[in-house]
C-alpha cells in the first residue's frame, strides 16, 4: 500500500508503469536504455479515492487525463530509471494530495452604501471633466 494521506492509501496494483526511451541527457546510453517512465493511474475507477477527491483530481489533472479516466504522468528528467520511477510516483502523489484540499466556498458580498455613493460621485466628476474638455464651436 502506498500512503498518500492518513486517510487515503493506494494499492500498488492500481498503478501501471511502462518504460520508454527518454530524450535529453544520457549520451549514447539514451539510445539503448528505456529510462523514461510512463505512469498510469485509473482515477475514475479507483476504489480508494473518495468521490470529492476523485472529481477534484480529475479536474486538476487537466490534459494528463485520458478520455477513459486514466491519469498519465511521464518522468524523464533523470538518467536512471529508478529515479524517474520515484519522480513519477511523487508527481502522482502530489496531485492527489492537492485534490484532497477542499476549496473554500465563495460568499457573495454586497458593496456598502457609502462605496456605491462614492462610485457614482466619481463617475459624475469624471463626466464633468470630459464635458469641460469638449470643444465647443464659436458662436461669433
Amino acid at each position: 500500500m502506498i500512503v498518500v494521506t492518513p486517510r487515503i492509501s493506494l494499492d500498488e496494483s492500481e498503478i501501471r508503469e511502462s518504460f520508454i526511451r527518454a530524450s535529453g541527457p544520457g549520451g549514447q546510453n539514451v539510445n539503448k536504455v528505456s529510462s523514461a517512465v510512463e505512469l498510469r493511474f485509473d482515477a475514475k475507477r479507483s476504489p480508494n479515492l473518495p468521490d470529492g477527491v476523485r472529481e477534484r483530481l480529475m479536474k486538476l489533472a487537466g490534459r494528463r487525463l485520458t478520455l477513459a479516466g486514466e491519469i498519465v504522468i511521464t518522468a524523464q528528467s533523470h538518467r536512471s530509471q529508478e529515479m524517474n520511477r520515484a519522480d513519477a510516483l511523487e508527481k502522482l502523489l502530489d496531485l492527489i494530495r492537492a485534490a484532497t484540499i477542499v476549496p473554500k466556498a465563495r460568499r457573495k458580498t454586497k458593496p456598502t452604501k457609502s462605496s456605491q455613493i462614492k462610485r457614482v460621485e466619481g463617475k459624475t466628476k469624471r463626466g464633468a471633466v470630459k464635458k469641460l474638455r469638449a470643444r465647443r464651436p464659436d458662436l461669433d
